[in-house]
């Protein structure tokens, strides 16, 4: 008996679709992928926005503490030395942190930054012996040389501060640079305030500065963070 072509095409209609029929159903993608990846795409570019310029402001904000709270030790973050010889934005912050200590902010002074390759001298001594020469008594100057960055040397303030049951620091430095040094400050288990310089070598908010510490926030908090010991916490437990 002979099927027509018609009845054929009539009982797989009936009885599914066509081969060819479910290979189309089959690449079809879910509705809303492409709503969805273009929402995803988005949202990250919205926040390669949104989180430099916030840092940008949290570190621009906290370029204007003043804290004059009595504080364990007032800590002057090192800078450039030449022979010995602070260089004028380093001896900015160690006059500022002499300041802070003839006006009772703190009753000792820690100076850190260790040296370059080939120089005789280091940050920390080079400090320490330019404010013994400016009047405050050699007993309440300590020197930590060891560090060629932020983290390193206030790494070595945490150790000491440790050692010595001291808990509160208050951080000198330039005004852009003291978001950065109080998060690591604080990540440390250190008490960190801070009181940057107000004038002078250093102190200027400039866009070149202000971009550089932005970045240095940024990287801290996204990266570095979460390897940094809490030494001064763990040592009071």
């Amino acid at each position: 008996m002979t099927i027509s072509t018609t009845s054929a095409r009539t009982v797989a209609s009936a009885g599914g679709p066509s081969p060819d029929q479910g290979r189309r159903s089959r690449a079809k993608p879910p509705a809303g992928w492409g709503l969805g990846i273009a929402m995803v795409i988005a949202a990250l570019a919205l926040l390669a926005v949104i989180v430099p310029f916030a840092a940008a402001y949290r570190v621009h904000a906290a370029s204007g503490q003043q804290s004059t709270a009595p504080s364990d030790v007032i800590v002057v973050l090192g800078a450039a030395q030449f022979d010995g010889t602070p260089s004028p934005v380093f001896r900015n912050r160690l006059d500022h942190a002499r300041s802070l200590y003839q006006a009772g902010v703190g009753k000792r002074i820690i100076t850190v930054g260790g040296n370059q390759p080939g120089d005789r001298f280091t940050e920390a001594g080079s400090g320490r012996d330019y404010l013994i020469a400016a009047g405050v008594p050699a007993d309440d100057v300590i020197a930590i040389d060891q560090g060629n960055d932020t983290l390193q040397s206030l790494t070595g303030v945490a150790r000491r501060m440790a050692q010595e049951g001291w808990q509160s620091a208050t951080i000198v430095s330039d005004p852009v640079h003291l978001a950065r040094s109080q998060a690591m400050a604080a990540r440390l288990g250190i008490d960190a305030r801070a009181n940057g310089t107000s004038g002078g070598d250093g102190s200027a908010i400039t866009p070149e500065y202000l971009a550089r510490e932005t970045v240095g926030y940024l990287y801290f908090e996204g990266v570095q963070e979460w390897s940094v010991p809490r030494l001064v916490a763990a040592a009071q437990d």
